[in-house]
C-alpha cells in the first residue's frame, strides 16, 4: 500500500478549514494547560474538548492528505461530518464554561492568558461551523444520513445528553423520579448513539426493517419520553418536598449541585425541542413523497 500526498487538499476550503481548527485548538489548550486553571469538571470538559477536537482533526487531515481513508471501511463523509457537528458543540460549550466558570482570577497576567484562550475557542467553534456548512448535505444531493439535517440533530441529540450525564452526577439517585428521568437520558442516547455508529459502519442497510420508519417510530418514542422527564425532572428536583426550590447559600459557581440541576433542566428541555423537530423530518420522509 502506497501512500500519495495530495498536497493540494491543504488549498480547498475544507483543507483550509482544517487548518485554522488544529492551529486554533492547539493554541487554546496550551494557553490554559500554561497557567494550570482547569481543575474540576467543567475544566476537565473544556480541555478535553480542545484536546478532541485536535487530535481527531489533525488525524482526519493526516489520512485525507496521505490518501489513507480511503481503506478504511466505514463511510468517511459520514464520520467527517458528525465529528465537525460534535467539534462545534464541544467548542461552543467550552466557550461559554470557561470564562463563566474561570474568570475573572485577580491575576492580569493568567487572566490574559485565559481570555485569549477563551478567544481561540470561539473562532475555534466558528470554523468548525463552517466546516458543517461546507461538508452538510445540498437539498437533491445523494450522500449519507448523518450528512443531512435528521442526522446533525442525531450528533445534537447525543452530545446533550452527555452534558446532562455530567451535571447530574450522583444526584439522579436521591429519588426515583430522578432515577426515571436518567432511564430516559439513558436510553435515548444509546439509541441514537447506535444510530450513528451504525450508519458510519455502513450497516444500515442490512436492517431488516425500513430504516426510514424506525426513525419515525424511534423519534416518536423519545419524543413522548422525554416529555415525562421534562414533566418529572423539575418536580423531583426543586419541589419542597422532594428536591431544593432555591439556591443554597455558599454554592461555590462551577461546584454548586443545585445549579447542574437548573442548567440539566434546561437541556432537558432543549432536547425535547430537537427530538420533535427530528420527528417531524423523520416523518417527512415517511410521510411525504420523494421528488
Amino acid at each position: 500500500m502506497s501512500l500519495q500526498l495530495n498536497c493540494r487538499l491543504l488549498a480547498t476550503p475544507i483543507g483550509i478549514v482544517r487548518l485554522l481548527e488544529i492551529l486554533l485548538s492547539c493554541t487554546a489548550f496550551s494557553l490554559i494547560a500554561h497557567v494550570g486553571l482547569y481543575s474540576g469538571s467543567y475544566g476537565g470538559w473544556c480541555m478535553f474538548a480542545w484536546c478532541f477536537s485536535f487530535a481527531v482533526t489533525f488525524l482526519i487531515l493526516a489520512l485525507e492528505l496521505t490518501g489513507l481513508h480511503a481503506n478504511i471501511p466505514i463511510s468517511w463523509e459520514d464520520f467527517s461530518t458528525s465529528f465537525a457537528m460534535l467539534a462545534t458543540l464541544l467548542n461552543l460549550t467550552a466557550s461559554i464554561i470557561y470564562p463563566s466558570v474561570f474568570l475573572p482570577t485577580g491575576n492580569r497576567e493568567i487572566e490574559d492568558h485565559q481570555i485569549a484562550a477563551t478567544a481561540m475557542s470561539c473562532l475555534c467553534f466558528i470554523a468548525y461551523a463552517v466546516e458543517v456548512g461546507l461538508t452538510r448535505a445540498r437539498p437533491g444531493e445523494i450522500s449519507g444520513f448523518l450528512k443531512t439535517v435528521p442526522g446533525l440533530l442525531k450528533v445534537l441529540e447525543a452530545f446533550i445528553a452527555c452534558i446532562i450525564f455530567v451535571l447530574v452526577e450522583d444526584t439522579y439517585r436521591a429519588n426515583s423520579g430522578r432515577q426515571w428521568c436518567m432511564a430516559v437520558y439513558c436510553i435515548c442516547f444509546i439509541v441514537t448513539l447506535l444510530i450513528i455508529i451504525l450508519t458510519i459502519a455502513q450497516l444500515i442497510a442490512r436492517m431488516p426493517f425500513p430504516f426510514e420508519r424506525f426513525l419515525t417510530v424511534y423519534s416518536l418514542l423519545a419524543v413522548l419520553m422525554y416529555i415525562t422527564a421534562a414533566i418529572v425532572w423539575p418536580i423531583f428536583c426543586f419541589s419542597q418536598s422532594h428536591g431544593q426550590p432555591t439556591r443554597p447559600s455558599g454554592c461555590r459557581r462551577g461546584h454548586c449541585y443545585w445549579d447542574n440541576q437548573v442548567i440539566a433542566t434546561v437541556l432537558t428541555y432543549v432536547n425535547l425541542v430537537v427530538y420533535i423537530v427530528d420527528l417531524v423530518y423523520s416523518a417527512k420522509l415517511v410521510f411525504i413523497p420523494q421528488a
